[in-house]
């Protein structure tokens, strides 16, 4: 596997954790629909989350929140419709983005919520 996947998966574990100490309930991981893909899914009381998840190994070349460009977000906004269709869901939609930089000792986790809006 590639080393930016393992970053990735390791960056996706540590939102889900992160997430599920902040008392949220992961609904799913990884999420997919079609080419799709919402990497968290979770629940907070009436509130649907639909997460991003960016991970890099430093800062180097910006935050990694920056770069969840406008057609990631479209993107997101399409897998949760999707999610929504299937499950029935009636819950309000939140798109949160969580950004980590995994260093050498510590990892560093920014939750951004609300990062953009739902537009139809």
């Amino acid at each position: 596997m590639a080393e930016h996947n393992e970053i990735g998966q390791k960056g996706e574990q540590i939102a889900s954790d992160f997430l599920k100490n902040k008392g949220y309930t992961i609904l799913e991981t990884n999420w997919r629909f079609k080419n799709l893909e919402a990497d968290i899914i979770a629940q907070q009381n009436k509130t649907l989350i639909i997460a991003e998840v960016k991970t890099r190994q430093s800062n180097y070349f910006g935050e990694p929140e920056t770069f969840v460009t406008k057609q990631k977000q479209k993107n997101l906004i399409k897998a949760a419709h999707a999610y929504i269709e299937r499950s029935n869901s009636d819950l309000e939609v939140r798109f949160d983005i969580i950004s980590i930089i995994i260093g050498k000792n510590e990892s560093k986790v920014n939750h951004i919520e609300d990062a953009f809006l739902f537009s139809h």
